[in-house]
C-alpha cells in the first residue's frame, strides 16, 4: 500500500487533465434503475460520484448512499472538536451536500469506527444486501480498492463479495489515487467515465463546499488543519468522473438464475429479433465445413443455436450454467438423440472429450480475464487436430459483464496455437473462426486451391 500524507502537494491536476485529453475512454452505461453508493466516510460519495448521483436522480432513478463510518477520525489531534463532535458535524455536512445534489437521495449511516471497518465487514455486507433486495437493475459504486486507504479497501472488498454473490454490477471510484498517484498507477484499460455538463459540475462544486470540515481548517489551532487542500479539491472539479471496472470475478450462477426469473423465456430476443436471426445466419454461414462429427457449444442458453448446429453435426454437447434456459432447450430439442444438454459451471467444470467444432457465442464476456484465459486453454486442448472454434460476441459495453466482447476476441487473438480463418466485424458484434496450427481456408480444404 502506498504511504502518503494529505498534507503533501500531490500530483497536479494539470497532469491528470492532459492524461484524459490524450485518451478516449468508454462511458459508463447509465441504464440502471437504482444506484447504490457505498462510502467509507462522509464526503467520499460527493467527491467521487457527486455528478453521477445528480444525473441519476434527475432522470427519476433512485439513489441511496450507504456511509460506513462518520469520519470522526479525520482530525485526531483537534483541540476544538472531539470525535463525537466531528461525527455530528460530518453527518450534517453530508446530509446538506446530498440534499444539494438532489432532495430525493436517501442516505443511511452505519456509524462504524473510522479506521476500523476491517472488524465490521459483516455489518457492511448485511446493510448492502438489504439495499439490493429490491427489484430493478442496480449499479453499486464504492471507493477503489487500490486507493491506499484501509477503509476504502475494506469497503471495496466487501462490496465485491456481495455484488458477485448477488450478480449485481459494481464499479469503484478513486479518491486518493489522484493525490498520490501518477499516470502509470492508473488501470487505464479498466476505466469508464461519466461526462458532466457545466450545470452538473457547478452543482457538484456547491455540494463539495458543504463539507467544510474537510476543505477548510476547523480553526487556526494546530491539529485543526485543512484535510483536502485546494490542489486535492481540484481533482474533483473536472467535467468528468472516473469509475474502474473491477478485475473481479466471473458472473455467478445466481446472476443467470435471477436474470431468467425476471425476464422470462426469451430474455435476449433470440426468437423475436431480426438482429439475432441475422447474426445466427452469419454465424452458421461462417462455419467452415458442411458437416462435423462432434460439436461443443459453450453457453447454449435456450437451445436456438443448438438446434441449428444439430442439423450439421453428428453429435452436439451443449452446456449452460443455469437450469432455466436448459429446461427451455430440452423442450425445444425434444428427444433428439444427437444432442446432449448438461449443466456445467465453466471453467471449473469442463466436459470430457474432444470435438471438431467448438462454439463460443455470447458467453466469453461473463468470465473474468483469468477465467477466460483458462477457458481458451481448455478449448484448445479440447479441439481435434482439424477442429474449428467459432466465436461471436456483442461489442457494446454492458455494466454487469466483467469484460467486453472486444476483450474476449483480443484474448483469442493473443492465444498461442490458434490460427484465424474468418473475421467478420460490425459495429454491434465481432465474429471469428479459428483453427489449430496448419488450419487451411475453406477453398484450400475443399481442393479448390492447392
Amino acid at each position: 500500500m502506498v504511504s502518503f500524507s494529505h498534507r503533501d502537494p500531490g500530483t497536479d491536476e494539470a497532469v491528470w487533465r492532459k492524461a484524459f485529453l490524450d485518451r478516449e475512454l468508454p462511458s459508463l452505461d447509465e441504464t440502471f434503475e437504482r444506484l447504490v453508493v457505498v462510502a467509507a466516510h462522509p464526503d467520499d460519495e460527493t467527491l467521487g460520484v457527486g455528478g453521477l448521483m445528480a444525473r441519476t436522480a434527475s432522470r427519476g432513478a433512485s439513489v441511496t448512499v450507504l456511509i460506513a463510518t462518520d469520519g470522526e477520525g479525520s482530525h485526531p489531534d483537534s483541540p476544538s472538536h472531539t470525535p463525537v463532535d466531528l461525527a455530528a458535524v460530518r453527518r450534517r455536512e453530508v446530509a446538506a451536500a446530498l440534499d444539494q445534489l438532489s432532495p430525493s437521495i436517501d442516505v443511511q449511516f452505519l456509524a462504524l469506527p473510522d479506521g476500523g471497518t476491517d472488524d465490521h465487514r459483516d455489518a457492511i455486507a448485511e446493510a448492502l444486501r438489504a439495499l439490493l433486495q429490491g427489484q430493478g437493475a442496480h449499479l453499486v459504486v464504492v471507493p477503489w480498492s487500490g486507493d491506499s486507504h484501509r477503509d476504502h479497501r475494506v469497503a471495496a472488498e466487501v462490496t465485491a463479495e456481495v455484488c458477485a454473490d448477488l450478480g449485481v454490477p459494481w464499479r469503484e471510484y478513486p479518491i486518493w489515487l489522484w493525490h498520490w498517484g501518477s499516470t502509470e498507477d492508473v488501470p487505464w484499460g479498466d476505466l469508464e467515465v461519466v461526462q458532466l455538463d457545466e450545470p452538473t459540475v457547478k452543482l457538484k462544486r456547491t455540494a463539495m463546499h458543504h463539507h467544510r470540515s474537510q476543505i477548510a481548517p476547523l480553526s487556526s489551532a494546530p491539529g485543526d488543519e485543512v484535510m483536502l487542500h485546494e490542489g486535492m479539491q481540484a481533482h474533483f472539479d473536472r467535467p468528468l468522473e472516473v469509475l474502474i471496472r473491477p478485475a473481479g470475478r466471473s458472473l455467478a450462477e445466481s446472476f443467470f438464475d435471477d436474470f431468467y426469473r425476471r425476464n422470462g423465456d426469451d430474455p435476449w430476443g433470440f426468437e423475436s429479433r431480426w438482429y439475432e436471426q441475422r447474426k445466427r445466419a452469419i454465424t452458421l454461414a461462417s462455419v467452415p465445413r458442411e458437416r462435423y462429427a462432434s460439436a461443443l457449444e459453450l453457453g447454449c442458453s435456450t437451445g436456438v443455436v443448438t438446434e441449428l448446429l444439430a442439423d450439421r453435426c453428428d453429435a452436439v454437447l451443449a452446456v449452460d450454467i443455469a437450469d432455466a434456459p436448459l429446461a427451455i432447450a430440452r423442450r425445444r430439442l425434444g428427444d433428439r438423440e444427437d444432442v446432449r444438454l448438461e449443466r456445467l459451471a465453466l471453467p471449473g467444470e469442463w466436459p470430457v472429450g474432444t470435438f471438431d467444432l467448438v462454439v463460443l457465442s455470447e458467453v466469453g464476456y461473463y468470465w473474468s480475464a483469468a477465467d477466460l484465459t483458462r477457458v481458451v486453454d481448455l478449448i484448445r486442448n479440447a479441439m481435434d487436430a482439424g477442429g474449428h472454434l467459432v466465436a461471436c460476441h456483442w461489442r457494446h459495453p454492458v455494466a454487469e459483464y466483467p469484460q467486453s466482447g472486444d476483450d474476449v476476441h483480443a484474448a483469442l487473438r493473443a492465444a498461442e496455437g490458434l490460427v484465424r480463418l474468418v473475421l467478420h466485424e460490425e459495429e454491434d458484434f465481432v465474429l471469428e473462426v479459428y483453427g489449430l496450427a496448419g488450419a487451411r481456408s475453406v477453398a484450400a480444404e475443399t481442393g479448390i486451391i492447392a
